[in-house]
């Protein structure tokens, strides 16, 4: 996402202008962390919630699969939309439309009477959080003296990390004293409360009008639509099926476009450029595929303990604690370390331990399994978790020049969220293909629920393997050893600290 703030990257503004602030900081700070936590945590309340959908609404595992991808899948096609619009438009304008549009799709989604509207409007709910998300860094960035910036981008952090702490504990405690519909009631409230305070307590700001990439935007929408249709629906349809090829091969053809007309367009969404050398490609892999593993296995590790050992919904989000909640106590050491001995080595480490967790849990889990048997399996995944975002945020911006530090973070944050939702998909497939929700003639319901889950989450194991072995080509620097470049290779060496903090430009990876 862009983290044009006063004179910051994409925008080109001279380096006096950062001086200035646009509106009041602390009221800033409550309205837009307050939408910030709203949108950040409905994706893991949603998660807690799949069971009750699933017997509610009568949804197979392809719906429960879209339920949670199509939210994520808008929110990332259009992170980098959102911020450029906001800019030529009006930051807190389009900020307040995209809290009308949330809370709006947040209605919807409560009163869906089936999956197909449920996903409809989780769909209409992405669009308001990658507008949301981004422009609440970037007017609360505008707010604040560049002196107290990082302690305010940090606070925002948290605010985040919070989010993702306690999603299944709120998410558990709501399903189980209400039903799995107030999961998007309780965002109506508090949008309804957000929308004037945001008309009339922010300040309205505009950045350095870029040209939107729309063709850019319509081909990379559709080239993932299709590969993420072809991946759920394929265990189900079948993989030969003419739905899940076309899906297939339309999506491919449109992928491949988007490549030709970014590399060829004058402002591309993603400028490809960035992917010369091997530093920020490698970070980026490494990046998608650390979401692909964790986020797929928890879309399937949330259901779990309703599902195979009859736990109350309050009960599995307090399970599922463990690992949410690491990453509060462990990310301020983490990121004190890499600082000290280098953001790669601290990236390598935490993907390597969310690898051994998630073989830990495929290895132990079973139908009569203890949670204390699981429970080390959850603190080492959390850990490892809270090793990766404490620093990748510098990793990424000390891959580029520093006029490319926003559109990087933007493109790094958008190929994360990607990599969530083609966990779930290709996951989906494998515990499809061997196990599933129901009885079958020769195996109980929690019985074939493991049967899928232990290969799919194997497969989540292997794939971080890889992101660790990505991370680890990644050439190294030295923390403090300045460097930079303003050519096209991004790996040459740079002048200035790439892993040092670099606050008010961070937070936008938090």
């Amino acid at each position: 996402m862009s983290t044009d703030t006063i004179g910051r990257p994409g925008g080109g503004a001279a380096d006096g202008l950062r001086a200035a602030t646009i509106g009041h900081p602390v009221r800033t700070f409550v309205i837009t962390a307050a939408a910030m936590f709203m949108a950040q945590l409905d994706n893991l309340v949603v998660s807690i919630a799949l069971p009750s959908i699933r017997e509610s609404l009568h949804a197979g595992l392809s719906g429960l699969q879209w339920t949670v991808s199509a939210y994520t899948l808008t929110f990332a096609v259009f992170l980098l939309t959102g911020s450029a619009l906001g800019d030529r438009f009006g930051r807190r304008n389009l900020f307040v439309a995209g809290l009308a549009v949330f809370t709006a799709a947040s209605v919807a989604s409560a009163l869906a009477p089936n999956i197909a509207v449920l996903i409809a409007a989780r769909t209409v709910q992405g669009l308001g959080g990658a507008v949301i998300v981004p422009l609440s860094l970037t007017l609360l960035s505008a707010s604040v003296r560049p002196e107290k910036r990082g302690a305010a981008v940090g606070a925002w952090g948290a605010i985040g990390g919070l989010a993702v702490a306690l999603g299944p504990v709120i998410g558990g405690a709501v399903v189980e004293a209400a039903s799995w519909q107030w999961i998007f009631w309780v965002n109506v409230p508090l949008g309804i409360v957000l929308l004037p305070l945001a008309w009339w307590g922010l300040t309205e700001s505009r950045g350095p009008v870029r040209r939107l990439d729309i063709p850019g935007t319509v081909l990379a929408t559709g080239g993932l639509l299709g590969v993420v249709l072809g991946l759920i629906r394929g265990g189900d349809a079948g993989w030969t099926t003419p739905l899940v090829l076309t899906g297939f091969v339309a999506g491919a053809v449109l992928l491949a476009a988007f490549v030709v007309w970014e590399l060829r367009t004058d402002a591309p969404m993603v400028p490809m450029h960035l992917f010369r050398g091997r530093s920020f490609p490698l970070v980026n892999l490494s990046a998608l595929l650390m979401s692909f593993g964790m986020f797929g296995a928890v879309f399937f590790l949330s259901q779990v303990f309703q599902t195979v050992f009859g736990d109350s919904p309050l009960a599995s989000g307090i399970r599922v604690l463990p690992w949410t909640g690491m990453p509060m106590l462990v990310a301020p050491i983490a990121g004190i370390l890499s600082d000290r001995i280098g953001g790669k080595w601290i990236v390598t480490a935490g993907l390597g331990l969310q690898a051994v967790a998630l073989g830990w849990i495929a290895s132990a889990i079973s139908a009569s399994v203890s949670y204390t048997a699981l429970l080390p399996a959850f603190v080492i995944g959390g850990t490892g978790m809270a090793m990766f975002f404490a620093p990748i945020a510098n990793l990424v911006l000390g891959s580029v020049s520093r006029e490319q530090e926003g559109i990087a973070s933007g493109v790094n944050n958008a190929l994360r969220e990607f990599g969530g939702v083609l966990g779930i998909a290709v996951m989906g497939a494998v515990f499809s293909a061997n196990g599933g929700y129901g009885p079958t003639a020769t195996r109980t319901a929690p019985q074939h629920f493991i049967d899928g889950l232990i290969p799919a989450v194997f497969t989540g194991a292997a794939v971080l393997v890889v992101a660790t072995l990505a991370m680890w080509l990644v050439p190294g620097r030295r923390p403090a050893v300045a460097a930079a470049q303003a050519g096209d290779d991004a790996d040459a060496q740079q002048e200035q600290d790439v892993e040092g903090p670099r606050h008010e430009e961070i937070g936008a990876s938090a």
